[in-house]
């Protein structure tokens, strides 16, 4: 294409096939929105499966529930965001998934526990 200077102008699109999504050069790749909230998020929920489950159990599904739209974006456009930042949400999301089970098993040993506490300690005899 030329303008009314005689230079060419460069189709941003050109040697784009029809129906193919947009690769943007490497140097031009971004991160994903919400990758390192997500990878902290997780990592998070791991290591508070200890204080009595809740907390990582909140963690966990807040940072599983966030990757969702991620993934979904890098879906549509791979060639738009960085690999690093789509290694960091898949890590984010494993960690995410693993703090929630660490945490519900957490919790309902604590639960199981002092039931089988209360059942002892009623079963006491009586002075």
């Amino acid at each position: 294409m030329e303008n009314n200077d005689g230079y060419q102008q460069q189709n941003p699109y050109q040697g784009q096939q029809q129906g193919q999504p947009y690769q943007q050069p490497p140097n031009m790749q971004q991160a994903l929105p919400n990758s390192t909230t997500v990878l902290v998020l997780g990592i998070l929920s791991i290591v508070f499966a200890m204080c009595y489950g809740v907390p990582g159990i909140i963690m966990g599904i807040i940072a599983v529930s966030i990757s969702g739209k991620d993934i979904r974006l890098y879906q549509e456009n791979p060639g738009v965001y960085t690999e690093s930042s789509h290694n960091n949400l898949k890590a984010g999301r494993i960690c995410g998934i693993i703090g929630i089970c660490c945490s519900a098993l957490f919790l309902l040993f604590i639960i199981f526990y002092f039931i089988f506490v209360g059942a002892m300690i009623s079963s006491l005899p009586l002075h």
